[in-house]
C-alpha cells in the first residue's frame, strides 16, 4: 500500500463549490472511517483542499479521484498529487 498527498485548487465558482461539498465530504468519511484516508480539509483561505489518502497504486487513486464530486462537479480546477513516505506518525 502506498500514500499519497492530494492538494486540490477549487474553480472560482462558490456556487459549484457549495454544491459539492456534502457529497465531497460523505465520499471522503466513509475512506477516513475505513482508514483509506488519514485526514482531509480545506486549506484556511478557502481556496483549496488537501487529504492523505492510502491506496494499492496511482491506478486506484486515479479511480477514486475520478469518483470523488469535487472532479464530476467541476469544482477541482487543479490537483497535485505525490506519493508520501510517512516515516513517523500515524499510517508509518
Amino acid at each position: 500500500m502506498t500514500w499519497f498527498t492530494v492538494d486540490t485548487r477549487y474553480t472560482d465558482d462558490d456556487a459549484l463549490l457549495q454544491a459539492a461539498r456534502p457529497a465531497h465530504r460523505d465520499f471522503l468519511r466513509a475512506m477516513v472511517d475505513s482508514g483509506q484516508v488519514l485526514a482531509a480539509g480545506p486549506w484556511a483561505d478557502g481556496l483549496g483542499g488537501f487529504f492523505v489518502v492510502r491506496v494499492e497504486d496511482r491506478a486506484e487513486l486515479d479511480r477514486i479521484l475520478a469518483a470523488d464530486p469535487y472532479t464530476t462537479g467541476g469544482v477541482a480546477a487543479a490537483r497535485v498529487v505525490r506519493e508520501w513516505n510517512i516515516v513517523l506518525g500515524n499510517g508509518a
